[in-house]
């Protein structure tokens, strides 16, 4: 295959017109120049060693997180990565067919999604779950979606703490649904759901859904949300959880949840650049046939031996189109089978050990922060498991982080909405996580960078 496709000034022009435009630039109009990359600076007529060459200098300007003590975390956690994860990953037979669409195809990777199905489903506590979507927040949408075709209204509730990137991914799901999307309060001190302002939210009626986080966008974690299914009655509950805690929480649908929702990206896959993610989605067994993405079932074939097989299908946009209930489908199989080899490969002690293990860090990260003057963590009262928000009196958030960073630290993420009218609530506040590689030694250098971050500020 060649590594590009040449063309000649007449083939363009010839190109241009069939499109109706003047030039090359008009394929991108649509994407604000504030965004775009522009030119690299690479100059005109280089050979092919001296672009990669120039390219490979760019490159190495970047700093990877691995060059840090790095305290992120949120929904794209640093975890190990089993090198076997990518030796199972790297077989041609699922690298190269990991988009089933036929019902007969591809057995083996089916069976690996039906593993990957069941898996969610015993995390979970619910009947069935789809063989997987984009990435959490648009799985939360495609909840959202759902819960609107299961009960009639025009609001959808979901937690102030729910981060601000999530909210806005479930307002653009809203606009041509006609759904609006309504932040409950959380409680100053404990960063619990305030059910007070629920039960008055609930009274207003036009509710179709709710959502529920667990642990929520401020580490916390609920105890209330076993309450909330007998305040919402028939309204869908859905809850966005951390897999992870499901290893060593309640599964929700144990209390009352009807859809469960989450990132997949921490059982698997490492961080890179934001991405690839996964979307994870499971329902109870009387909402199957109105929930969105591919289901694989298993059956038995004319020999009574065991198969699987695609089923529900009807519901895709490569049948239906516009009449599907979603159109977003399984693009993220491959990512699936990651996240069932590392649960397989660490196992269902493993992860509890790794749960507990996190726990302890977070504990003894956040007993050392809290003496530092100007800090207190963790912020609110409510139970935490590995990562928590930690409330700053000054100097700002981004200037403190900005001096973390310049002691090789990368200390949390931002709480605060930073798009306009986005509020100031959690502007004195971020999010600080651990993770198996965070060390005593680590804790001890961001104490330090925290101590001189915060010395003289005001």
């Amino acid at each position: 295959m060649a590594r590009w496709i040449p063309y000649e000034p007449a083939e363009e022009a010839r190109l241009l017109g069939e499109l109706g435009i003047s030039s090359t630039e008009e394929l991108f109009a649509d994407i604000p120049r504030s965004v775009r990359l522009g030119r690299l600076g690479i100059g005109a007529g280089k050979e092919e060693p001296e672009v990669a060459a120039f390219l490979e200098r760019m490159l190495g300007r970047n700093r990877s997180y691995r060059g840090f003590s790095t305290f992120l975390g949120g929904r794209t956690p640093i975890r190990y990565v089993p090198a076997a994860v990518d030796a199972i990953l790297s077989r041609s037979e699922f690298y190269t067919a990991y988009t089933p669409y036929q019902p007969e195809a591809s057995q083996g990777m089916l069976q690996a999604l039906f593993e990957f199905q069941s898996l969610w489903v015993e995390l979970t506590g619910l009947d069935a779950a789809n063989a997987s979507l984009y990435d959490g927040a648009t799985a939360a949408g495609e909840a959202m979606l759902l819960s609107r075709r299961l009960h009639e209204g025009h609001r959808f509730l979901v937690p102030a703490s729910l981060p601000w990137e999530e909210r806005s991914v479930l307002e653009n799901y809203g606009v041509g649904a006609g759904v609006r999307v309504e932040p409950i309060p959380y409680e100053p001190a404990s960063g619990r759901l305030d059910l007070v302002s629920l039960r008055s939210s609930l009274a207003a009626g036009d509710v179709c859904g709710m959502l529920a986080e667990m642990p929520n966008g401020l580490g916390g974690v609920d105890d209330q949300l076993p309450e909330l299914k007998a305040l919402l009655s028939d309204i869908p509950l859905t809850v966005l959880a951390d897999p992870l805690a499901l290893t060593v929480l309640e599964p929700p649908g144990n209390w009352g949840a009807d859809i469960v929702v989450a990132e997949g990206q921490g059982f698997g896959l490492a961080p890179s650049f934001g991405g690839p993610l996964l979307g994870l989605l499971a329902c109870r067994r009387e909402h199957l046939r109105l929930s969105p993405g591919r289901i694989v079932g298993a059956t038995t074939d004319r020999e009574q031996r065991r198969a699987f097989t695609l089923t529900l299908q009807t519901r895709e946009q490569h049948i239906r189109r516009s009449r599907a209930t979603s159109n977003i489908c399984t693009n993220q199989s491959l990512l699936a089978l990651a996240f069932v080899a590392y649960a397989s490969l660490v196992g269902p002690r493993g992860l509890e050990r790794l749960a507990a293990n996190l726990s302890e860090k977070a504990r003894t990260l956040a007993s050392q922060l809290s003496q530092v003057t100007g800090l207190r963590a963790p912020q609110f009262d409510a139970p935490y498991l590995w990562e928590f928000a930690v409330s700053l009196q000054a100097p700002s958030v981004p200037n403190f982080l900005q001096r973390l960073r310049r002691a090789r630290v990368l200390g949390g993420s931002p709480l605060a909405d930073p798009r306009a009218g986005g509020g100031a609530g959690l502007a004195g506040s971020y999010l600080a996580s651990v993770h198996e590689g965070t060390t005593d030694r680590d804790i001890a250098k961001y104490v330090r960078a925290a101590r001189a971050a915060t010395e003289g500020a005001s």
